[in-house]
C-alpha cells in the first residue's frame, strides 16, 4: 500500500486517530496515537520520534531518540476503538543510520528473511503457529512480604461442579483433560470464539478452524492460515490483541500463559514451518514421511540448537511448568510422522505442496518475531552444515523403557538453562548480522531478571512441603 493509499484510507473511513504500534523485547505490543490531522504523506515517510530508553532492554537515556517507521502495508482499522482509528505497525529505526535497530524484534525478523534470501537456499519461509489460550471469568494474584497466592476461576471449570450459583449450576462442563472437544453446552465458549473469528477476518486474517482444547476451565484454540515470517509475526500480535479484547468485551479475561492452572494441559504454540523457492515447497521429497533431504537437515539444525532456541521459543519461567517429562509434554527431541509425543512432528498431508515440519515445544509467551527468526536460523544452519537428525521415532515417547528413554535428549528444563545455552550457542544466530552479540547479551540480562525474581520468591507449595519439618 502506497503512502497515498494510506491517506485515502484515512479519508474514506473517517479516521480520527492513527495508532503507531511496535513490539518490545518481551513480545508485548506498545503504541502511540496521533490525531489524523497530524498525519500526512511526509510524516508517514519520515516516521515519528520516541523515547527508546523507556523500553526495557533498549536504549540508555544518553542516546534514547528512536524513530517509529510505519509499514504502510500493515494499515488496518482498529475494531475496538470507540473513535475511527487506523493501526500502522512500525519498525524501530536508528536515527544515525536509518537502519533497523539491532534490538528491535521486527527488524531482526526482517534481517532473518533477508539472510534466507541471501543464502540462495530458499526465497521464502512460511510459518503457521497454533496459539492456544485460556479464557477465565476471574483471575487474582499477589506476591509481597506477607505472602503470595494465585486464584483463577471459570464457570466451566471442573472444580466448580459443586459450586452454588445464584441462577443455578449449569452442570455441563469439560472434565480435567476432557475439553477436546464436546459440543455446547459443555463447550461454553463456542460463541465467544465465533466472535473472535469474525473480528480476525475483519482484520484480514484468514481463520481456518476454532475449537475447545483439552483442558478444563476454558482452554481454546483458533487456527489461522500460514504466512511469511514477518507477516506471520505481525498476525500473531494481531491475533493476541483480538483475543484479549473480545474476551474483555464479554466480561472475561484471556491469557496465553503456558501453564496458568495446575494439573491439566498447558497451552503451547506449535509452529509449522516450510521453505519455498520459486514457488516450490523445498520440504517435499521422497524421504521419510515424504520429506526432502533439506527438510531432514532443517530438523537436524532445530534439534542441535533446541536449548538455545528455548530461550526465545519458551522465554518465561512459566514455560517450563508445561515442559515437564512424563506429563504428555513435547520434551523429547525426536522427530516423527504424525506422532504427537515427539517434539518435532511431520503432519500427514494429502498434498505434497503442504509438506511441513511442526515444532511442538514453543509457547505463546514467545516474542513471535524473535522465535520465528531463531527457528529459521537454526534450521538453515542444519541445511548449510548437513546436520542429519538421525532415525525417526516411531514409538510413544511418553512410555519408553528407562534404558531407551535416557538416549533421547530433551528440551531445556528451565529458563536459566536455556539462557545459559543461548550464551554459549549463539554463532548460528549471528550469521548475516541477524542477531548481534549486543542484543543477545541484553536479552539474557533481561530474562535473567525474571529467573532471579522467581528464585527469590517463596512459593506456597514450599509451605506444604517444608513448614512442619
Amino acid at each position: 500500500m502506497s503512502l497515498a493509499n494510506v491517506m485515502k484510507m484515512i479519508e474514506e473511513n473517517g479516521v480520527k486517530f492513527v495508532d503507531y504500534r511496535f513490539t518490545d523485547i518481551h513480545g508485548k505490543q506498545q503504541h502511540v496515537t496521533y490525531p489524523a490531522h497530524a498525519i500526512d504523506e511526509d510524516t508517514l515517510e519520515a516516521g515519528c520520534m520516541f523515547d527508546g530508553s523507556s523500553m526495557a532492554g533498549w536504549k540508555g537515556i544518553n542516546a534514547s531518540d528512536m524513530i517509529l517507521m510505519p509499514d504502510t502495508e500493515s494499515a488496518q482499522m482498529d475494531p475496538f476503538s470507540e473513535e475511527p482509528t487506523l493501526i500502522l505497525v512500525c519498525d524501530v529505526i536508528e536515527p544515525d543510520t536509518m537502519q533497523g535497530y539491532s534490538r528491535d524484534p521486527r527488524s531482526i525478523a526482517k534481517r532473518a528473511e533477508a539472510f534466507l534470501a541471501s543464502t540462495g537456499l530458499a526465497d521464502k519461509a512460511f510459518l503457521g503457529p497454533e496459539n492456544e489460550f485460556f479464557i477465565f471469568e476471574d483471575v487474582r494474584w499477589g506476591a509481597d512480604m506477607s505472602g503470595c497466592f494465585v486464584k483463577v476461576d471459570s464457570e466451566e471449570a471442573h472444580w466448580n461442579a459443586e459450586r452454588v450459583y445464584e441462577d443455578g449450576n449449569m452442570g455441563h462442563r469439560p472434565r480435567v483433560k476432557g475439553g477436546y472437544f464436546p459440543v455446547p453446552p459443555v463447550d461454553s465458549l463456542h460463541d465467544i470464539r465465533q466472535a473472535m473469528c469474525l473480528v480476525l477476518e475483519e482484520m484480514g486474517i484468514k481463520v481456518e478452524v476454532h475449537h475447545h482444547e483439552v483442558a478444563t476451565a476454558g482452554q481454546c484454540e483458533i487456527g489461522v492460515a500460514f504466512n511469511t515470517l514477518v507477516k506471520k509475526a505481525d498476525e500473531v500480535q494481531t491475533l493476541k490483541y483480538v483475543i484479549h479484547n473480545v474476551a474483555h468485551t464479554y466480561g472475561k479475561t484471556a491469557t496465553f500463559m503456558p501453564k496458568p492452572i495446575v494439573g491439566d494441559n498447558g497451552s503451547g504454540m506449535h509452529v509449522h514451518i516450510s521453505l519455498s523457492k520459486d514457488g516450490k515447497n523445498l520440504f517435499s521429497g521422497d524421504g521419510y514421511a515424504g520429506l526432502s533431504e533439506s527438510a531432514l537437515y532443517f530438523i537436524g539444525g532445530l534439534i542441535k540448537h533446541t536449548h538455545a532456541l528455548n530461550a526465545f521459543t519458551n522465554p518465561s519461567t512459566n514455560s517450563y511448568k508445561r515442559l515437564v517429562p512424563h506429563f504428555e509434554a513435547p520434551v523429547k527431541l525426536a522427530y516423527s510422522a504424525r506422532n504427537r509425543s515427539a517434539a518435532i512432528r511431520i503432519p500427514f498431508v494429502t498434498n505434497p505442496k503442504a509438506r511441513r515440519v511442526e515444532v511442538r515445544y514453543p509457547d505463546s509467551t514467545a516474542n513471535p518475531y524473535l522465535a520465528f527468526a531463531a527457528l529459521l536460523m537454526a534450521g538453515l544452519d542444519g541445511i548449510q552444515n548437513k546436520i542429519h537428525p538421525g532415525e525417526a521415532a516411531s514409538k510413544n515417547l511418553y512410555d519408553l523403557p528407562p534404558e531407551e528413554e535416557k538416549n533421547i535428549p530433551e528440551v531445556a528444563f528451565s529458563l536459566e538453562q536455556a539462557l545459559m545455552a543461548l550464551d554459549t550457542d549463539r554463532e548460528f544466530l549471528k550469521k548475516g548480522d541477524v542477531f548481534s552479540d549486543e542484543f543477545i547479551d541484553a536479552y539474557i540480562e533481561l530474562k535473567m531478571a525474571d529467573v532471579q525474581r522467581l528464585r527469590m520468591t517463596t512459593h506456597p507449595v514450599e509451605f506444604d512441603m517444608y513448614y512442619s519439618l
